[in-house]
């Protein structure tokens, strides 16, 4: 979560400038509304604007900044601060005086200033909510608007209470309608009832943030101000807290001299002096409380376990959070997730564990030996699920055959899952019985992946195949731990730091199509949670030199043949990282190559000419690392990758274009197939080629940046003037290589996409299909996640290991 959330507003994350989704944030509303309608070439400056502008905010005169405010007003996801001149003159027909580009602060009363580069500096501005602009007017500006008469804090109270009418009220609070949302957890009485603040946003954090420091501002320099009468309980005030804070709060209760208050931006309550509750102006009832209320998914029905509820507030009082929302309403549903660490963990789905009954857990014991153990499922990397007999799984059977036999006189479509989330626990019919799954990943509406609890297995299912537990057996369900071990094969290789294919079918082939085994524990890794063992087959019980152990060692398994694998030293535990900057580190050993593409034959398009094509995109040489990011992933044969350091400049090129089309005056276009043309799509401009001219009006178009096939209004398209086709084309198409060439499965597809889509990779290009336009030339390549910290993963070695999985199901 905390990482996608970087990538999605353009953080640092890892040293390197994630793009947002096709571009970072720049105006993204119609700005043709701002289109220069007269050649604009006066320089004069703003004659709002005072001598002194650069000394102090308060040089800038309140109609200026209104100016400024309406612009920004009209750009909602935020406009890049070099951009603003030009929209200021466009606009006012006034020149923009550049030098306040260089100091930002002047803006601040009146816009977030968001800083995503300091090298070159490069800002985001947002506005403010307009009460909150208001609020800012200084002293200096209400000067100017009393005849030169200065304005005192007085004269402030005095206009409050006429721009204020007494029956403002405290509008509710917004839940965010898009982008990632986090929270601070402040306190719960269940988990239907967990107190919580909106945490981030320029209409939350920042702005109370701002309403805080105004009225700190307007309670110290206003003597007019009055301590707050005949008082009740839910009377709204502003109490003087410690140091010389100033909070809004709502009266509880009213002992004696001591009043006792909740902080309604804070969550939590104190008792106050009368001396210091003072009358809350109205100016300050315009931001919503930011103390609200939330249910945690999945833990309804739990919701007053003092274990669980216990569970909860030990794992989340006073800590930030990212926020799943899955039902905005008066409570929203959520779903937590602590991103702090390397892995997001879901908050929701750990404390339900809080539940099980410790009695039916299995705790393995080193040296211990196990029989009638099933493997129910084993992994690329080598790893397997055990069940071993025990108290837990003769539980389960009983509350799975009590689950049978009640569903054998109900329809089973009563109990449809309507909201899956991630972390939910649900029924799934498996071999003609149920089984008990947990939601791991939501690939679209219709399809998710699910974990098997008692047999490890990972698989992706229907939503239509889910069924909710039925309230009556729910606590029965729940409480049983998970019956599936992972294990690992101890004293075996990889030193090569994976396994090979050969090796993982072989282990497949041998475990799975036995019904039992014996079982030795020689280790417990606590940290990772996964027993090291050795397996016996029932006639070589206990005969180590006879274990599943020795023979997959002694088999000649371990040289990789079809697919590429990393050497190390023989010393080394695991494989190296991979990074294009130390490609030294890596010596890379490969087979055969698969250098057919697996999409049909195209029809060659229309060359063309070589004068009004940029140059092409030059590409590394064979075996040679490269950063990308991959903006469109369809399946292995089929991807789009992006050179990750032409991605600025391409930022760069995005945000010229939009300027200049802005303006730029509309003429009739000769439209012309195989040419190329800039088209407005969602209300960006980029470079496309036209494949096809549609009757309705229409054209059909490729995105030569982003790989992406389109449909757009002959009205938004537009010459692609000299100036944008220096830069490369961007859009790389691309096929996976190690992995054979097919007709993909939609499962396959999907778990594909998700492993690279809208993410940077490391590719290693083994192949190049030049063509004569450079959006019809295709690469084979090799694609690394490096995102973890001790372990890369290839992903045609996923794959193929899930190609393995579909087939077994067919």
């Amino acid at each position: 979560v905390s990482k996608v959330e970087k990538v999605h507003r353009g953080d640092q994350v890892d040293g390197l400038l994630y793009p947002a989704e096709k571009i970072t944030p720049i105006a993204k509303s119609d700005t043709e509304q701002h289109k220069a309608s007269q050649n604009v070439t006066s320089s004069k400056a703003d004659p709002l604007l005072k001598p002194s502008m650069e000394s102090t905010p308060a040089s800038l005169s309140s109609d200026f900044k209104q100016k400024i405010v309406n612009i920004l007003l009209k750009y909602s996801s935020g406009l890049w601060a070099n951009a603003l001149p030009k929209l200021y003159q466009d606009t006012y027909q006034v020149k923009f005086p550049e030098d306040i580009l260089n100091n930002l602060e002047l803006l601040s009363d009146i816009c977030i200033v968001d800083y995503v580069s300091e090298v070159p500096k490069k800002a985001i501005l947002y506005a403010k909510p307009q009460r909150c602009i208001d609020a800012n007017l200084n002293v200096t500006e209400r000067v100017q608007r009393h005849g030169g008469v200065k304005a005192t804090a007085e004269q402030q109270y005095e206009e409050s209470k006429d721009h204020y009418p007494e029956n403002a009220t405290v509008p509710p609070l917004t839940i965010p309608s898009e982008g990632s949302v986090s929270i601070m957890v402040l306190e719960l009485k269940n988990t239907n009832e967990v107190l919580i603040r909106q945490y981030v946003g320029k209409d939350y954090s920042s702005a109370q943030e701002q309403m805080e420091d105004d009225m700190k501002a307007y309670y110290s320099q206003n003597s007019k101000v009055s301590l707050a009468q005949s008082l009740s309980v839910g009377q709204l005030v502003a109490v003087h807290a410690e140091e010389d804070a100033w909070l809004r709060a709502r009266i509880i209760s009213l002992e004696d001299n001591r009043i006792k208050v909740c902080y309604v931006d804070h969550g939590f309550s104190d008792f106050v002096e009368s001396n210091s509750v003072y009358k809350l102006q109205k100016q300050f009832h315009s931001l919503p409380f930011q103390a609200a209320k939330c249910k945690l998914a999945g833990l309804e029905v739990f919701c007053d376990d003092p274990v669980l509820v216990k569970a909860v507030e030990l794992q989340t009082c006073s800590k930030i959070f990212a926020v799943e929302i899955l039902e905005k309403s008066d409570v929203p549903l959520l779903v937590l997730y602590d991103t702090s660490g390397e892995d997001d963990i879901n908050i929701n789905a750990t404390c339900l564990k809080s539940l099980h009954d410790k009695s039916l857990e299995l705790h393995l014991q080193v040296d211990a030996l196990y029989t009638h153990v099933r493997v129910t499922s084993v992994f690329s990397d080598g790893s397997l699920y055990c069940q071993v007999p025990s108290k837990g799984m003769s539980r389960l059977s009983e509350v799975l055959q009590k689950l049978e036999d009640y569903f054998r006189y109900k329809q089973t479509s009563e109990f449809n899952v309507s909201l899956p989330f991630c972390g939910k626990i649900c029924l799934f019919p498996s071999k003609g019985k149920w089984a008990r799954v947990e939601i791991r990943i939501i690939h679209t509406r219709r399809a998710l992946d699910v974990q098997f609890m008692d047999t490890g297995t990972v698989a992706t299912v229907k939503v239509s195949e889910l069924r909710e537990i039925p309230p009556q057996f729910l606590r029965e369900v729940i409480v049983i731990p998970p019956q599936a071990l992972k294990c690992c094969l101890a004293d075996l290789p990889p030193d090569t730091g994976m396994w090979t294919p050969d090796a993982v079918l072989w282990l497949r082939d041998t475990v799975m199509n036995c019904p039992e085994f014996s079982m030795k524990v020689v280790k417990q890794d606590g940290s990772k949670g996964i027993a090291h063992v050795y397996l016996f087959a029932p006639e070589n019980f206990a005969g180590m030199d006879h274990s599943i152990n020795r023979q997959i060692k002694n088999a000649d398994l371990w040289r990789h043949q079809k697919d590429v694998f990393l050497s190390v030293t023989p010393t080394g535990t695991s494989s190296p990282k991979v990074t294009s900057d130390a490609v030294s580190t890596l010596r890379v050993t490969s087979g055969k190559l698969e250098k057919s593409f697996s999409d049909s034959p195209r029809e060659p398009s229309s060359a063309v000419s070589v004068t009004d094509m940029p140059p092409p995109l030059p590409l590394l040489k064979t075996g040679e690392l490269m950063d990308v990011y991959v903006s469109v992933a369809c399946h292995p044969g089929h991807f789009i990758i992006q050179p990750w350091k032409e991605l600025h400049n391409l930022e760069a090129l995005m945000e010229e274009m939009l300027l200049y089309y802005s303006r730029a005056e509309e003429k009739p276009v000769n439209i012309e197939k195989n040419k190329l043309y800039a088209a407005k799509i969602e209300n960006q401009w980029y470079r496309v080629v036209i494949k096809g001219i549609l009757r309705n009006g229409f054209l059909s178009v490729y995105e030569l940046d982003y790989g992406k096939h389109e449909f757009v209004s002959v009205e938004k398209v537009r010459p692609l003037v000299d100036t944008f086709r220096k830069l490369p084309f961007q859009a790389i198409t691309a096929q996976l290589a190690g992995v054979k060439s097919q007709q993909w499965s939609e499962e396959a597809s999907i778990v594909f996409r998700n492993l690279v889509e809208k993410k940077p990779l490391v590719a290693q290009i083994q192949a190049v299909n030049e063509s004569t336009n450079s959006w019809d030339r295709k690469i084979v390549t090799f694609l690394v996640d490096t995102s973890l910290p001790d372990t890369d993963i290839w992903i045609h070695d996923f794959v193929s290991e899930s190609l393995v999985e579909f087939s077994k199901d067919d």
